[in-house]
């Protein structure tokens, strides 16, 4: 018995509540395992033995003033190569993600992606069982998500 899919564009807004982040351009990146969350500001700290990350987070494309600051207990720290060939050693958090009405934990590696065109790319782990994406379609959920 399947369960039914939810279709999603190539790219999509999303939100990760637990960061404070209301709205995110997201690029849906089947290629890649794990999702992935610009941060261009990244401190680790100790808290009650364990440790976490607070990290600055810019959510719009060459915009630099708007920019958000949130907390994070780190998960793991793991090698990761990007699109380039380049690997680096990243924090992992773990966070809800939503997205056309739904909502799911999602592990998310960290890094700075002011190079790129989109702040957050959502990977496949991120995806199974629960979303189908259709490379045709853009934004299909922006209604599902409140303005900034």
């Amino acid at each position: 018995m399947s369960m039914a899919l939810t279709t999603i564009g190539w790219r999509e807004w999303v939100a990760l509540p637990q960061l404070g982040i209301p709205k995110l351009k997201a690029k849906i990146d089947t290629g890649a395992r794990t999702s992935c969350l610009h941060a261009f500001s990244i401190e680790e700290y100790d808290k009650d033995g364990d440790l976490w990350v607070r990290i600055g987070i810019h959510p719009i494309q060459r915009d630099n003033t708007t920019q958000y600051y949130c907390d994070a207990k780190v998960i793991d720290k793991r090698p990761v190569t990007d699109s380039g060939g380049h690997t680096e050693e990243r924090y992992v958090i773990s966070t809800l993600l939503e997205l056309a009405g739904l909502q799911r934990m999602i592990e998310i590696t960290l890094t700075n992606r002011d190079s790129m065109r989109f702040r957050m790319l959502l990977g496949r782990t991120s995806m199974l069982k629960t979303f189908m994406v259709d490379p045709s379609l853009s934004y299909v959920h922006a209604d599902n998500q409140q303005s900034v």
